[in-house]
């Protein structure tokens, strides 16, 4: 049955987010820095939006954590990769909205920019340079601000500063009933999947941001998913998101 009062917040939590809630944006989704439901949304980083994933990727955000939730799948959200926070701000909306009280939000990000490639242990990464890119650098001063701003910093969001190579392979936090992985690079989605999937419950779900938009980003999911045997098939959110959802263990 159909929760009004939950479907609403969601509703315009996932548009706040985003930075659709004071209107329409621009035919051009570069002009403003506004998202545009169309046109490759997700890709401009002057905008004052908290996620620049764009609205199939929000919407896929809430549909599986929800889905998680109906479902009854133990364990934690995570985000690693999480610029502004807008997506693991919504996980927590999602929780907040079931009155779910046992569960809780990782935010894992170097919150300091991407890592330098290290292609002596990734050669993948040789031409990466988005560790380059200031507007990808926000601290975590900022994105608790952001959490704060929709009312959801609490004990329930828990941060996991620095680079996903230092701080993965010791996180002490499991199960989980959804991974998000925005890591951009070969190095931090291959770590991410590497520490994370095994922690990933059966029936949990796993979303891969840039599958479709950085090569090296796929080429890890393919080379992990080849490792283990990994068959489930994946579902495209939009250009370049996709998600599976864990059927066997490891």
């Amino acid at each position: 049955m159909r929760n009004v009062a939950r479907d609403l917040y969601l509703d315009l939590l996932s548009k706040s987010v985003a930075n659709l809630i004071y209107g329409p944006p621009p035919a051009d989704p570069w002009k403003d820095g506004l998202f545009c439901a169309d046109a490759r949304p997700g890709r401009d980083r002057l905008s004052p939006a908290h996620t620049m994933v764009g609205v199939l990727r929000v919407e896929n955000v809430r549909m599986l954590a929800q889905r998680a939730l109906d479902l009854g799948v133990p364990g934690h959200f995570i985000e690693t990769g999480v610029w502004r926070g807008g997506c693991c701000i919504l996980m927590r909306g999602v929780l907040a909205a079931n009155e779910i009280v046992d569960r809780s939000v990782y935010v894992a990000d170097s919150f300091a920019g991407l890592p330098p490639p290290n292609t002596d242990l990734y050669p993948q990464d040789v031409n990466q340079r988005l560790h380059l890119e200031t507007a990808l650098r926000v601290s975590i001063e900022e994105v608790k601000a952001n959490f704060a701003r929709y009312g959801l910093l609490d004990s329930q969001v828990v941060f996991v500063e620095g680079y996903f190579s230092d701080t993965l392979p010791s996180l002490s936090a499991g199960p989980f009933a959804l991974i998000r992985l925005d890591g951009d690079m070969y190095e931090s989605t291959y770590v991410a999947l590497e520490h994370l999937y095994p922690k990933l419950s059966i029936g949990g779900f796993v979303i891969i941001d840039d599958y479709g938009a950085i090569p090296e980003c796929r080429q890890a999911v393919t080379d992990y998913r080849a490792k283990f045997g990994i068959t489930e098939q994946e579902t495209q959110v939009d250009w370049t998101g996709a998600w599976w959802q864990k059927q066997q263990p490891l």
